[in-house]
């Protein structure tokens, strides 16, 4: 299997970050796993079909926002929140605080 495509650390780009959180779907995944460690794919409950759920998803890592790791046949997802910390100081508590306020 090919390995999954992620961004360096100081690859990721603001710009990239905003538009993959352009979309109320992709902020609800980042919502869920700002409170979870790590998360199964198939366990996101949000109404949407699972291929639509996977472009989600792909957008979500390739602006190096998610994390997502192969075990098996599981493909499971996190939050980059140590590397975003690091690289945007405070923008992922400012993102969720306003999202939790709206």
């Amino acid at each position: 299997m090919p390995e999954i495509y992620h961004p360096d650390r100081d690859a990721i780009q603001l710009t990239e970050i905003f538009a993959a959180l352009s979309d109320p779907h992709r902020i609800e995944i980042v919502r869920i796993l700002a409170s979870t460690h790590e998360q199964m794919c198939g366990t996101f409950e949000m109404g949407i079909v699972r291929s639509t759920l996977s472009h989600h998803l792909r957008v979500l890592r390739e602006a190096g926002v998610i994390r997502s790791r192969v075990d098996g046949t599981q493909r499971f997802v996190s939050l980059r929140r140590e590397d975003l910390d690091a690289r945007f100081p405070g923008l992922l508590d400012a993102i969720l605080a306003a999202q939790a306020s709206a």
